[in-house]
């Protein structure tokens, strides 16, 4: 039996792995790029006979299959399903409140890490023998799945539970850039004293916060991690699916790092569009530029964007060549920089919309300078030389973690 059910997801994968996407990574090595979550032939034998615990949202497939659901069709004992920001099927908006459910498709429970609470109790992993963390993440701090992730590591820690985490590749792996994070900006949107954007694949950060002792109380989880086979930080990736509703599009994905700092400002960064960290606006530019969107309630994506109904003038940045930016392995600090200089409501520009958790500058950049920087219109070179050493250090420190080149 153990045999045929070994066979059956081998055949499974690699009918699966025939079906992903992924970018080639250059004209003379035509190895695809192959998840951790694909390769099952590593961590079945881990999972029979046990009763499976899954970190999982809609990133979490083995080709255009849910892992889940590709799991449990051939006999894996999965008991409970956790779900991150947005939920386990990806269903509901940025920072909505998610509730404890049963997945219609499975039966599963479901278990919400967004809301009421963050990460897994005892009594959730009691019935639990082993864990597994599948989530597809984009390399930036102010992304939450990191963060999900330490909590993860945390309860499987505390109730002396493995995690096997099924490394993905990091789209933005070749961005290491920006402010580290100063503590005392600590908050849901950023956990750890790691730059905007990390360089890291899951697993690679999952090794850092065990090394690092940033843990409660300094634990360390106990880790089983299958790499991603024929990747490296540099290669471009597409992702298969869409990481979240608003990072709706590789193009979002690739100037997520540097648009979503707009998230700390009066602007619009095309939330109740169907194009959002893509564009770029406010109604106060009219006149200022000739591009305009006009954001309206979209349910699952943004329901009060700001500026609902209003038109907006600014930035279009859906047909920005993003090799730009990945030959700079610079954020764009120009745009924010350029918008706040058009704004005739200088004085409004940093309020924010947003809840208290998410709405300042201050928790996304991670410094308390960098306000005053673009109020004062210093120059991106003197603001760049304010990220040292601590971004230098950093890069040396991370080395030690790495996984792929």
């Amino acid at each position: 039996m153990k045999f045929f059910l070994f066979l059956s997801l081998i055949i499974c994968s690699c009918i699966s792995s025939k079906n992903s996407t992924a970018v080639q990574p250059n004209s003379n090595n035509t190895l695809r790029i192959i998840t951790g979550a694909e390769q099952t032939e590593k961590y079945l034998p881990l999972l029979q006979h046990k009763r499976v615990g899954i970190l999982a949202n809609p990133t979490s497939v083995i080709g255009q299959t849910h892992l889940v659901d590709s799991l449990q069709k051939i006999g894996i004992n999965i008991v409970k399903v956790f779900g991150p920001e947005h939920g386990f099927r990806g269903n509901a908006s940025a920072g909505a409140t998610v509730a404890d459910e049963k997945d219609s498709a499975t039966g599963i429970p479901i278990i919400s890490l967004y809301g009421k609470k963050n990460k897994p109790s005892a009594e959730d992993l009691a019935d639990v023998d082993i864990m597994l963390y599948d989530l597809q993440d984009v390399g930036v701090r102010f992304y939450t799945n990191i963060n999900a992730l330490a909590r993860l590591m945390e309860a499987c820690s505390e109730n002396n539970k493995e995690l096997i985490i099924l490394d993905r590749p990091n789209p933005n792996g070749y961005l290491i850039d920006g402010p580290v994070l100063d503590m005392k900006y600590k908050s849901g949107i950023g956990m750890f004293p790691i730059p905007m954007a990390h360089g890291l694949t899951v697993a690679e950060f999952a090794q850092m916060a065990n090394g690092e002792g940033w843990l409660a109380n300094k634990e360390k989880c106990k880790l089983i991690i299958i790499p991603v086979k024929n990747y490296t930080h540099d290669m471009e990736y597409t992702l298969p699916v869409k990481p979240s509703p608003n990072l709706n599009t590789q193009q979002s994905v690739l100037l997520y790092p540097s648009t979503c700092m707009f998230e700390g400002t009066y602007i619009n960064l095309g939330r109740g569009t169907y194009y959002p960290f893509t564009v770029l606006g406010s109604p106060a530019l009219k006149g200022k530029y000739d591009f305009s969107f006009t954001p309206v309630g979209i349910k699952g994506m943004a329901e009060t964007p700001l500026f609902m109904n209003q038109e907006c003038y600014g930035l279009d940045l859906r047909n920005y060549d993003t090799k730009k930016l990945r030959k700079s392995k610079q954020i764009n600090l120009q745009w924010i920089m350029e918008l706040y200089k058009a704004s005739p409501n200088k004085e409004q520009f940093f309020d924010s919309k947003l809840s208290k958790e998410m709405g300042t500058i201050e928790r996304l950049i991670g410094t308390g300078d960098f306000r005053r920087q673009i109020m004062n219109q210093v120059p991106e070179k003197e603001i760049r030389a304010s990220w040292e050493p601590g971004l230098s250090n950093y890069k040396i420190m991370r080395k030690k973690y790495l996984l792929y080149q």
